[in-house]
């Protein structure tokens, strides 16, 4: 006997999935074949998970969640990617399979709770990981606190120069009394 289908149960679980989601990208999958969205699911993996939907329990779960930026772009066979892990990598893998696979039309998204167009995702896989971006941060701050250590230790280096060469140039100097002396001894000649 067929389970009926509950859509208040599918509803809550999509508006649950876009609570926990950081990202969402929507997209169309109109003549992919099922072994195409396997290898697209696969080549998400660890960063999101892509769910084909119904569009009219999508809305709602939508709305449910607060989500505004799919509005009137819910329509034709869709699907969406939910995305747990680094946006931009999932980002990626989805603008590399849409080149991969022209068939596969991002429509829009949403990421931390801000709406982003087509061309918006683009950008977003256009830049570099997180892991990337962190190690270059890393290196100039690293950079910059070496500069500082230079520059704070630049004076204290120059004072001791300084110092040194006072002391050199009075060991060089006769004495004082010596000095008198010699006055004295070229003064009565």
């Amino acid at each position: 006997m067929a389970r009926k289908y509950d859509k208040n149960a599918a509803i809550a679980e999509i508006s649950e999935k876009f609570t926990s989601s950081q990202a969402a990208v929507l997209t169309e999958y109109r003549g992919l074949t099922v072994k195409q969205i396997s290898e697209l699911r696969g080549s998400l993996r660890g960063n999101a998970t892509y769910a084909v939907v119904k569009n009219t329990l999508t809305e709602r779960a939508a709305k449910d969640a607060g989500v505004t930026a799919f509005d009137g772009q819910l329509s034709g066979p869709t699907a969406i990617a939910f995305i747990t892990g680094d946006p931009v990598e999932a980002a990626k893998s989805l603008r590399d399979f849409a080149k991969a696979h022209p068939l596969l039309v991002i429509k829009g998204g949403v990421l931390d709770g801000k709406s982003l167009t087509a061309a918006e995702i683009t950008k977003l896989a256009d830049l570099e990981s997180r892991e990337v971006l962190l190690a270059k941060l890393a290196g100039a701050m690293n950079a910059s606190l070496a500069k500082a250590v230079y520059l704070f230790a630049a004076p204290l280096s120059q004072a001791a120069r300084t110092i040194d060469a006072l002391k050199a140039a009075k060991t060089d100097a006769p004495a004082p009394a010596e000095a008198a002396a010699d006055v004295a001894a070229g003064g009565d000649e």
